[in-house]
């Protein structure tokens, strides 16, 4: 065997090895996920499948609402991902492609938000969605979250490495900024749309601080919060119902990943390759 057959080996052996690290706490969640109370807690823990499986995933879907839940977290999601994407497209153009007085400045105040995280606006943006009327319903989810630092700076950035002649080629043959936009910067910019609607959306889908404030009625609550809910509800946790339920709320941002992964991996691990 040579030296580079062996290293390859080795290499191949060490990442299957760190993969399998990884995925350990999801698949101990599906093995767990299919077991009795007394299985979960059998000693010495057991990791094959048990012989709840159905059960589990019916009590977490309809005894726990989470069907419902997960509802409420996509289209809170799918909005926020939608409208952020494109405001922060518009907001991007503006700063690369316009001049106006203070330019730098506002750019440079946009990136300071990113150091207030949500956490510390809290009370004061309760107060003002309690103002508006926006409580137990979908706007006091979504409109806070529809301007996003990390969009405009991702946009702006990216606008900014593409020619500026194509932005005077579009002058000269009358297009406005909306349709250079849309005709000539949208088609360039695929891989950056899709990894900031990949990050927005699993952002918005793993929420939980504010959902939990703001929202009152179960029915509007969201998945995150249901999952909390599942534990609290129960007088003796049944962790197999629970780990049911996890692995049903990891389902859909895994399938948009796996939708998106190419222009995620190309528009932020591969830098200018567009």
């Amino acid at each position: 065997m040579s030296r580079h057959t062996r290293n390859q080996i080795l290499t191949h052996l060490g990442l299957i090895i760190i993969s399998l690290l990884v995925m350990a706490p999801v698949l101990f969640a599906l093995s767990k996920s299919t077991q009795t109370r007394a299985q979960v807690f059998h000693y010495p823990p057991t990791l094959g499948f048990g012989t709840a499986m159905i059960d589990n995933y019916r009590v977490a879907w309809n005894d726990f609402n989470l069907g419902l839940y997960m509802y409420n977290s996509l289209i809170i999601a799918a909005i926020v991902m939608i409208f952020k994407t494109i405001f922060s497209m518009f907001a991007g153009l503006g700063l690369v492609y316009f001049d106006f007085p203070l330019k730098n400045v506002v750019f440079y105040f946009i990136l300071f938000t990113l150091m207030m995280p949500t956490e510390i606006m809290i009370i004061a943006l309760f107060n003002l969605v309690s103002d508006l009327g926006w409580g137990n319903n979908y706007a006091a989810l979504t409109v806070p979250f529809l301007a996003s630092a990390t969009g405009v700076f991702l946009f702006r950035q990216h606008f900014s490495s593409i020619p500026g002649e194509l932005a005077d080629a579009a002058r000269v043959d009358g297009a406005g900024p909306v349709r250079f936009l849309w005709s000539v910067l949208v088609p360039m910019s695929r891989n950056t749309i899709g990894a900031m609607a990949l990050i927005q959306f699993i952002y918005m889908w793993n929420m939980y601080i504010w959902p939990l404030v703001v929202i009152r009625e179960n029915a509007r609550q969201v998945v995150q919060v249901g999952l909390r809910q599942m534990t609290a509800q129960q007088d003796v946790t049944n962790w197999g119902v629970v780990m049911a339920g996890a692995i049903l709320a990891m389902l859909p941002p895994l399938l948009i990943f796996i939708v998106l992964h190419e222009q995620f991996t190309k528009g932020f691990a591969l830098g200018q390759e567009k």
